[in-house]
């Protein structure tokens, strides 16, 4: 039944994955800053800390692309006469005839014309596909305009809006309501922040690795691999052999090599060492089941399903177990207490939404 209606909620979402991605990307946000503001909080006003927090995050943000950007474009004109030399390197090691592979260059010629051949006879419809793309990049500025507003009232009012949508809940279900709540936040922001201190750590090991190996391009390549520490299974691997090719083009294929066993063991690493020691046992999924929720998925919403299937499973299996009673709740102690009931007579003692700092769920 869990799987029914995990499967129903992922196909549910997916016909209106923007929107559910929007809101998704809030929380992951409000996970992260609602600890900042609670600790501008204890110096200034609730809305002066909320603003504060994610001015923050901003000029961070802002400052990691516009670095990034700057570094492309100061290596962009040396790094394409690298590539084309190692394309070149490439298709002479194909012509060589290496483990009993022998390919002429009069056949990487003709593919190369099919090639061509294949995009005039296709070009209305890459035509139609920059069309969509453009369209994607709308609907990307729109998702995130609508998780920064969605954060902002997450992160200064959470707890009154979780006030107000217990005060529907019957009274007598009301501290069961509390209870997987506070086990669902407690998984989920455990989930959202843990995942962006490894990602941050990854991304930092490699662009130390990159620069220690001369290769260019380093910062963007570090952020590639910050990013594919978002996508479970196949981000890694994907931003490892995007890495290596420019290191191959680069600085041959020794420091390629270099670069392929860094990053590898970069990931051994995080799912090894980080990932026990920063999330614990918040998020305990088995491998197997980590590696089909991906592939549903996907197979459901592309590349955003694969994003949000885990930590939507992890969360629904608290949830779960929290409910059927097989496990305590994860919650620290006197986080489900609340001195501001949310009942006008005071008499129900379900407080706000639990979450890992004991004071507030959305």
């Amino acid at each position: 039944m869990l799987v029914v209606a995990v499967a129903l909620v992922v196909y549910a979402t997916a016909q209106v994955q923007f929107v559910f991605f929007a809101i998704f990307l809030a929380l992951v946000l409000t996970s992260v800053f609602s600890p900042l503001t609670d600790l501008y909080q204890k110096v200034m006003p609730r809305a002066l800390a909320t603003a504060l927090a994610l001015l923050s995050g901003v000029v961070v943000f802002g400052g990691l692309i516009a670095y990034v950007v700057a570094s492309v474009a100061g290596q962009w004109t040396e790094l394409g006469g690298q590539f084309e030399t190692g394309v070149q390197q490439i298709l002479d090691f194909l012509e060589t005839g290496l483990f009993g592979l022998s390919i002429s260059a009069g056949q990487l010629q003709e593919w190369l014309d099919s090639g061509q051949q294949w995009v005039a006879d296709n070009a209305e419809n890459l035509v139609g596909q920059a069309a969509e793309s453009a369209g994607s990049v709308l609907e990307g500025f729109m998702v995130a305009a609508l998780a920064i507003f969605l954060t902002v009232f997450f992160v200064y009012s959470g707890e009154q809006m979780w006030h107000w949508f217990l005060h529907q809940v019957p009274a007598e279900h009301r501290r069961r309501w509390v209870e997987a709540a506070g086990a669902g936040w407690y998984t989920f922001s455990g989930f959202a922040r843990g995942t962006v201190i490894i990602a941050f750590i990854d991304g930092i090991l490699a662009f130390v690795l990159l620069m220690i190996l001369g290769v260019p391009l380093a910062a963007p390549l570090a952020v590639l691999v910050f990013i594919g520490a978002f996508i479970p299974l196949i981000g890694a691997p994907l931003a490892m052999i995007i890495a290596a090719v420019v290191a191959l083009a680069a600085e041959g294929f020794i420091t390629a090599l270099i670069v392929t066993l860094g990053i590898a063991a970069i990931g051994q690493l995080e799912g090894h060492v980080l990932q026990p020691l920063i999330m614990g046992k918040q998020v305990a999924l088995h491998p197997v089941v980590v590696a089909v929720v991906v592939l549903a998925g996907t197979v459901l919403a592309g590349l955003l399903g694969a994003v949000v299937a885990v930590p939507l499973v992890a969360v629904a299996w608290t949830v779960f177990s929290t409910l059927r009673g097989d496990r305590p709740v994860p919650v620290p102690p006197g986080a489900l207490a609340s001195p501001d009931p949310p009942d006008d007579d005071g008499d129900d003692e379900a407080g706000p939404a639990p979450g890992p700092e004991g004071r507030r769920a959305v």
